[in-house]
């Protein structure tokens, strides 16, 4: 329950009805469930995702009804090899434009960047409403928005297990408390006027977890008493066969790592994995190590979980790179990024000797406390070896319980199913054959084949009642815009698919530029034209193609009436087309032709 003193501040985000009836907010959710006379047979609840049924990343949901909205997460997927030089991809909210005032509130699930990070590029887009979220996560909000210059001073309102908030006139919400691999994590339940939403953000079934309290299941079960209409389930993990691993267990195999050896520990792993790093400074406490921590992100998550209260430990244990000559390597732990090789981070630095004052040595050990996102396995192998030629042994997940995922596998998803019983299901948070996954582990427990709902992003779910018996659901033909919305430096959407067709082109076959200067007055060409390769073919060694290609130029620029003035435009679409088929041809490559014509 939301106490009166602690939440005063959040009334005026609330509707005029809830401050007209603010003892509802200390009632259950059955005796607050609108009364069926409110309900027009023509209202529908329509669910719409923005990100997150096509992708890992990119998590935004849309629950609307009677032009009234709320919103799930606002986060960032991250660049793959098709958006080659993009920073990271926002949310589309075009859906949004012109429905700023249906937004009656924001529900962030937990602080990870793929549901938090779009936040600063779109509050202010959506004139700025009010945001609740857990104690941690507010913090990590604000944190990542003291960068951007342009996000507004966000009204956020910090809810627990306990909370309970009234958004508009349709929609009552509560809150349970889930485990991640990041503490305060929290299912949304959703009372609207067609019936219960349950949204369960990233989840996973753990029973002795790090640093967080255990999932209420009594709870979740006690809700599955109230007859929900639909469960949103997170499906990252529902692939996979079995159990989840407790991070506890994982923090048991660390401690006999730490144990057993007596050079310097180096640890690579997520900067939000906060289970995992209170897990290390409790061991090298244990054994009387130090830590020196390497990264930004490791830093600024660190010290706002440890001021927030969520990490505990002494500040003494902490040392900067300055200090590491002043310890044994066996009283020493360096905790960073870059378990999964990107190429700023910490670990990739070291092994590239561009580390100031990091560099490896026999006698150290490298933990990769971390899985393997896809699409990383080549990088992480590279980054293996490099660290094996130099002298340090690797340790990771396959070879000992050092990494636990925080998803639910298929035997916690078919659980939280049992649990809550749901009428309808749609997985959500995957790409679409684990969507597809989730969907047939739904069968196995007995929810009917038409009654589970795999969209795709856009995609609207509509829910209505014929009659005062029924509610039907459909997946409508109806799709809003979802398509990239591309960050690159400070440009927020200003990369078009065009943009990233040209980066492709030249990451695949180089770009090669034909300058030609020609007579205004005549039209000749001046000289003879300049070619530039890059990424294309190594100029020393190809004169001869090189040659060729600047004679063809040459007699292009030739080839023009003398007795009317050379069109420029008309002269560079001839170089473009001619060399573009001459160097296929001769290479059986085609990289991007830039014409240059100058008048002088």
């Amino acid at each position: 329950m939301i106490q009166q003193s602690t939440f005063s501040r959040q009334r005026k985000f609330t509707s005029a009805r809830t401050n007209q009836n603010a003892k509802t907010q200390s009632k259950t959710l059955k005796t607050t469930t609108i009364s069926s006379k409110l309900i027009d047979s023509k209202d529908k609840l329509r669910i719409m995702v923005l990100g997150g049924l096509e992708e890992v990343g990119r998590n935004m949901t849309l629950i609307e009804y009677n032009k009234e909205i709320i919103i799930i997460d606002m986060g960032i997927q991250f660049p793959e090899e098709d958006t080659p030089g993009i920073d990271y991809i926002i949310p589309n909210i075009d859906y949004l434009k012109g429905k700023e005032d249906w937004i009656k509130g924001v529900v962030i699930t937990h602080g990870h960047i793929d549901h938090i990070g779009a936040i600063p590029h779109i509050m202010g887009e959506i004139k700025n409403p009010p945001m609740f979220t857990g104690k941690l996560t507010a913090s990590l909000i604000r944190k990542r928005c003291e960068e951007f210059q342009n996000c507004p001073k966000l009204k956020i309102g910090e809810i627990n297990e306990k909370s309970k908030l009234q958004l508009g006139h349709s929609f009552k919400i509560e809150f349970l408390r889930l485990n991640h691999s990041i503490p305060d994590c929290f299912g949304v339940i959703i009372q609207t006027p067609l019936g219960i939403v349950v949204h369960t953000g990233d989840f996973k079934i753990d029973y002795s977890p790090v640093n967080d309290a255990p999932a209420d299941l009594n709870k979740i079960a006690l809700i599955g008493g109230k007859k929900i209409l639909l469960l949103m389930s997170d499906s990252t993990g529902a692939a996979k066969p079995g159990y989840q691993i407790s991070e506890s267990k994982i923090g048991h195999e660390i401690d006999k790592i730490f144990e057993k050896i007596n050079g310097r520990i180096i640890i690579g792993t997520f900067a939000s994995q906060l289970s995992r790093i209170q897990k290390i400074f409790d061991l090298a406490n244990k054994y009387g190590r130090k830590i020196c921590l390497q990264g930004r992100s490791m830093n600024t998550y660190i010290e706002i979980a440890h001021q927030s209260g969520y990490l505990k430990f002494y500040p003494q244990i902490l040392i900067n790179d300055s200090d590491l000559n002043k310890f044994a390597d066996d009283k020493i732990v360096i905790l960073g990024t870059g378990a999964q090789a990107e190429d700023n981070a910490f670990l990739m630095r070291v092994v590239n000797n561009d580390h100031r004052s990091i560099s490896l040595k026999n006698g150290d050990t490298v933990i990769f406390s971390s899985s393997v996102i896809p699409g990383n396995e080549r990088s992480i192998q590279n980054l293996k070896d490099m660290i094996v030629r130099q002298g340090a042994k690797v340790i990771h997940y396959e070879m000992m319980d050092v990494h636990a995922g925080g998803h639910a596998q298929q035997e916690d998803l078919k659980l939280m199913m049992r649990l809550l019983k749901p009428e309808n299901f749609m997985p959500i948070e995957a790409n679409h054959y684990m969507l597809k996954a989730h969907a047939e582990l739904a069968e196995q427990v007995g929810i009917p084949r038409e009654n589970i709902f795999i969209a795709d992003n856009g995609q609207v779910l509509e829910f209505s009642r014929p009659n005062k018996t029924s509610i039907i659901g459909r997946l409508t033909k109806e799709r809003v815009l979802t398509d990239y919305v591309m960050v690159d430096g400070l440009g927020v959407g200003d990369v078009s698919h065009i943009v990233l067709r040209d980066r492709r082109v030249m990451a695949a076959d180089g770009m090669i530029v034909a300058i030609a200067t020609i007579d205004s007055r005549t039209g000749d060409c001046i000289g003879n034209p300049d070619i530039i390769s890059r990424g294309f073919i190594y100029m020393k060694e190809n004169k001869a193609l090189i040659e060729k290609t600047r004679m063809r130029v040459k007699n292009i620029v030739k080839d023009h009436n003398p007795r009317t003035p050379a069109d420029v435009d008309h002269i560079k679409n001839k170089i473009r087309n001619d060399i573009n088929k001459f160097l296929f041809s001769k290479t059986k490559r085609r990289p991007m032709v830039l014409p240059v014509v100058i008048k002088v």
